[in-house]
C-alpha cells in the first residue's frame, strides 16, 4: 500500500503555490483568508485543528469556531481531525470529539485501553484515526508498532508529524511538518537558488517518493 504525505499548512502564498497539485494539510490555527484562493489547487485536503500550535504556544483553540470551520470545508476535505489535547488530557480530547466532531487521535500520553474506544469512534467518523506523539517524537518506535498492530486494517491511520516513521507498517498517511523548513535549509546550503526554487526541490522530493512507493506497490502486487 502506498502512503500519502500531506504537506503541512503553508505559511505564505509562495509555499501555497509550491504545493500546487499536492496533498495538503490545512490547520485552523494558522488559517488566513488568502488560503481560500489556493485550496482548489491542492490535490486533496486534510483539515486539522492546530492542536500542536495550542500545545506549543499555550493559545487555546476556539472549539465552536473550529466546528464551524470543519463544516465549511468538510465537503472538500478527505477528512477532518477532531480537536485533541496533545499535553495528555485525554478526557478533554474525548469531550471535544463528542461535542465538536472530527476523527479521534490516539497519543502516547493516552491510557492504552483507550485505543479500543477510539477505534469504535473512528468507524463512526469516516474510518480515520490519528496517532500522535508528544514531543520529542524520536525513539518511540515501540509505542507506534504496538499501537499499529492493534488497529484493524479497515482503519485509515494518519500519523501526525510522523514522516520520519513513514515506513512503519500500518500507517496510511502522515504529514510533513518540516517541508518548508527543509527548503529554508536548502537555501542556506545552496544560496545561489531562490527560496521558491528550493521549495520546488522539496515538493519534487515528495512527488518522486510517491512515484517510487506506487511502483513498489505494483511490483509487490504482481508477485502475489
Amino acid at each position: 500500500m502506498s502512503l500519502d504525505v500531506y504537506l503541512a499548512s503553508p505559511r505564505n502564498q509562495l509555499q501555497a503555490h509550491a504545493a500546487n497539485g499536492m496533498d495538503v494539510l490545512i490547520s485552523f490555527a494558522t488559517f488566513s483568508d488568502w488560503h481560500t484562493g489556493y485550496i482548489q489547487s491542492f490535490k486533496s485536503l486534510l483539515i486539522d485543528s492546530g492542536a500542536y500550535s495550542e500545545f506549543n504556544t499555550g493559545a487555546n483553540i476556539d472549539g465552536p469556531a473550529y466546528r464551524d470551520f470543519m463544516q465549511k470545508w468538510g465537503d472538500r476535505a478527505v477528512a477532518c481531525a477532531g480537536l485533541d489535547d496533545i499535553s495528555g488530557d485525554w478526557r478533554r480530547s474525548m469531550k471535544n470529539y463528542r461535542e465538536l466532531g472530527g476523527f479521534p487521535t490516539f497519543h502516547d500520553t493516552d491510557p492504552s485501553e483507550l485505543l479500543d474506544e477510539l477505534i469504535d469512534l473512528a468507524r463512526q467518523r469516516g474510518g480515520w484515526l490519528g496517532i500522535g506523539l508528544k514531543p520529542p517524537r524520536e525513539g518511540k518506535d515501540r509505542f507506534l508498532s504496538d499501537a499499529l498492530e492493534r488497529i484493524p486494517p479497515d482503519i485509515h491511520v494518519h500519523g501526525w508529524a510522523l514522516r520520519a516513521y513513514r515506513c512503519m507498517p500500518g500507517l496510511a498517511s502522515v504529514d510533513s511538518t518540516n517541508w518548508w523548513r527543509d527548503a529554508m535549509q536548502f537555501r542556506l546550503d545552496m544560496p545561489w537558488l531562490t527560496y521558491g526554487e528550493t521549495l520546488d526541490i522539496v515538493v519534487k522530493r515528495e512527488q518522486r517518493e510517491i512515484i517510487r512507493k506506487k511502483e513498489t506497490s505494483k511490483q509487490m502486487a504482481l508477485q502475489l
